[in-house]
């Protein structure tokens, strides 16, 4: 496909699920724009295709099932997940006699486990339909960002041995961690959180429910189908997923802090089967029959990272992993690709518009970055406890009330670029980040001193009723006084959350300092009214 006419409106570097849901998005968006997407493979790509990222959480699923309209695929060519679930299994073979957390049922609002390969060319045939020029085996060879507001940025790509002059109003780099942009104007920044991953496809389900014969740990669960779940056998230092593919597959990833777990002792498979004989045995034996169905094997060393910045008013924009990458313990990786390309959208029909870009795509630079360095503190520094069964629960429920209570509610109630009503919540999103912030530290220190009592029990989080309604809030349609409400209402629980975190922790160790948490808390106007009942789960 001839994609050298004089200007497009928007070339995209990059066919991944950043570079394709983007096209999509400003195809719905624009009737008339013209955009052109180059990949640097060749599709159709294969089924369970070399990349992470296959889970899914509510905001990516949300964007993928209703912004961009893909329901019908997800729900006939994908899985729908089973939620999250952990397994304090570490160094057991007996499943059904530690501390599992998760959901016996399924909650109202789906996520997805995402096969990338299926998807991926999906989405490049349905970018066709919708009128983007999608050019695969297309490698970019050189970019020149305009110099002036009117100007254009022109690129060249070649393919089969040929040369290909574009030019466009609008670059974005959705290259993944090749960073064209990101290399070209130097805006690499790394983070504090340092950790590593290698991961593997088997071509055969792992049946986590046969692990038990016992019929009560079994039918605790309906369906009775924990392999459908985004599955985490974790322990002190790290944790592995277990995620199945649509198309028969499953995904199996160890993600380790290198200070407890290193690399050099997970970088190949044998390696890795090794380190799993020793951490999970019971997932060593599921795997240890079937080493003749491994279709891959990668690793990653410190893999997160950040951005100087995304957005910019002289019409460039970085999405995906071509700007930052948090961690895969919570699958943030769709959410941060819907944002930002929600961003970009909003800011490329303001300049159709006419409009000046440079303070707005400050101001969403800065959000977004606010959005990653909030997420990001739930990981920096966290591994160590994630093989506590009393305080990594806890945390569980704080991170799911904070990304639902706020982040999530922000995105479905369509309010990401509504800069007035945002604003005049600047004081509670504050609250909550410095209270997230604190929360963390707090778990740390809790961990240290923790009993670490591994019951053999479910911690069934849809017999919560309100984080059962808070998921299900994310379904309602607000006007601006009750967004504002529900935001209110969401800094009210997490400081009632916060606090009784604080009574639990200190209630078994009364020597525990509650730092920071304890003085946001002591600052902090008590809800109004009581819960009716305990946030947490009941104590072990």
């Amino acid at each position: 496909m001839d994609a050298s006419r004089p200007a497009h409106d928007v070339v995209i570097m990059g066919g991944g699920l950043a570079g394709l849901t983007l096209a999509l998005q400003l195809r719905q968006s624009f009737s008339d724009i013209d955009v052109v997407v180059l990949e640097r493979r060749t599709h159709p790509v294969p089924h369970a295709t070399h990349k992470v990222g296959e889970s899914s959480v509510e905001i990516g699923a949300h964007y993928f099932d209703t912004v961009l309209g893909l329901k019908p695929h997800l729900h006939g060519a994908q899985l729908r997940k089973f939620g999250f679930r952990f397994f304090f299994s570490e160094g057991r073979r007996d499943i059904d006699q530690v501390t599992e957390i998760g959901a016996s049922r399924y909650l109202s609002v789906p996520s997805y486990q995402i096969d990338r390969g299926i998807f991926e060319n999906y989405l490049a045939e349905e970018a066709g339909r919708q009128g983007v020029r999608f050019i695969d085996h297309a490698t970019v060879r050189r970019i020149d960002l305009a110099d002036d507001p009117r100007g254009t940025h022109r690129i060249e790509w070649s393919q089969g041995g040929q040369t290909h002059p574009a030019s466009s109003r609008w670059l974005v780099d959705a290259c993944g961690r090749a960073g064209l942009l990101k290399r070209k104007l130097g805006l690499e920044q790394a983070n504090a959180h340092d950790c590593n991953a290698v991961w593997f496809r088997i071509g055969e389900r792992i049946a986590i429910d046969d692990w038990s014969d016992d019929p009560h740990w079994r039918t605790r669960c309906q369906p009775q189908s924990r392999w459908l779940s985004t599955n985490h056998l974790v322990g002190a230092g790290y944790w592995v997923w277990l995620i199945p593919l649509a198309s028969g597959s499953h995904s199996v990833g160890i993600v380790a802090d290198p200070r407890l777990h290193p690399l050099e002792r997970l970088d190949s498979f044998d390696k890795a089967m090794q380190w799993l004989q020793a951490w999970q045995p019971r997932l060593y034996d599921a795997l240890d029959g079937k080493r003749h169905l491994l279709q891959d094997f990668a690793y990653l060393r410190n893999f997160s990272y950040g951005c100087k910045q995304v957005f910019s008013g002289q019409r460039w924009a970085l999405t995906g992993d071509a700007g930052l990458f948090l961690d895969p313990f919570y699958s943030p990786g769709s959410d941060f690709i819907a944002m930002a390309n929600t961003y970009i959208c909003d800011l490329v029909g303001r300049d159709r518009a006419g409009h000046a870009l440079a303070a707005r795509a400050q101001l969403y630079d800065q959000i977004y970055h606010s959005f990653y360095e909030s997420t990001l503190a739930l990981y920096t520094d966290q591994y160590p406890l994630f093989g506590d069964p009393e305080v990594l629960p806890v945390k569980v429920i704080w991170d799911y009330s904070y990304y639902w209570g706020v982040l999530a509610q922000i995105f479905f109630q369509k309010r990401l670029t509504d800069l007035v009503l945002l604003g005049s919540l600047r004081d509670e999103l504050q609250h909550c980040q410095h209270l997230n912030i604190a929360a963390q530290a707090f778990f740390r220190d809790w961990s240290a001193v923790s009993h670490r009592r591994n019951s053999a029990v479910l911690l069934d989080q849809a017999a919560l009723p309100w984080f059962a309604e808070l998921n299900r809030s994310l379904s309602d349609t607000l006007d601006d006084d009750a967004f504002k409400h529900r935001l209110r209402q969401s800094v009210d629980r997490l400081t009632s959350l916060a606090g009784e975190m604080l009574a639990r922790a200190t209630g078994d160790h009364p020597g525990l300092d509650g730092g920071a948490l304890s003085a946001l808390l002591a600052r902090a106007t008590a809800p109004a009214g009581s819960p009716p009942e305990p946030l947490l789960f009941a104590a072990g």
